[in-house]
């Protein structure tokens, strides 16, 4: 079966930290461009930042950079987002993707979400 599974998600205070993982089963991340995204209730979903299949290049949106972290564990078939310095507008259900092109087809997968909570 093939999925994409995020997890680590919970409450923490304003200031805190948390660790996501996107865990693949059934295909393998390595040939794979990874992105992170998130919806807050009642908005649209945001891109937050992805990492290179080729050379493991990574990108954050201003409103993360500084403060998230994306890397991959290619041994594990897993990415990660390290969250740090977390504020309320953080808050948000945080989704992952796997995407590429291949014979001018797109592949993409989705994760179903890991709610992330910042509340005091």
């Amino acid at each position: 079966q093939v999925q994409l599974v995020e997890s680590g998600g919970g409450l923490v205070q304003p200031g805190g930290s948390l660790r996501l993982s996107c865990a693949a089963s059934g295909f393998s991340l390595d040939t794979y461009t990874i992105g992170w995204f998130r919806q807050a209730p009642g908005k649209e979903r945001e891109g937050i930042g992805c990492i290179s299949s080729d050379d493991g290049e990574t990108y954050q949106a201003d409103s993360v950079k500084g403060r998230f972290t994306i890397s991959r564990d290619n041994a594990k078939n897993t990415v990660y987002l390290q969250m740090n310095s977390l504020k309320p507008e953080d808050t948000a259900v945080y989704y992952c993707n796997a995407e590429k092109t291949e014979w001018g087809r797109r592949a993409v997968y989705w994760g179903q979400g890991t709610q992330v909570t910042v509340s005091s």
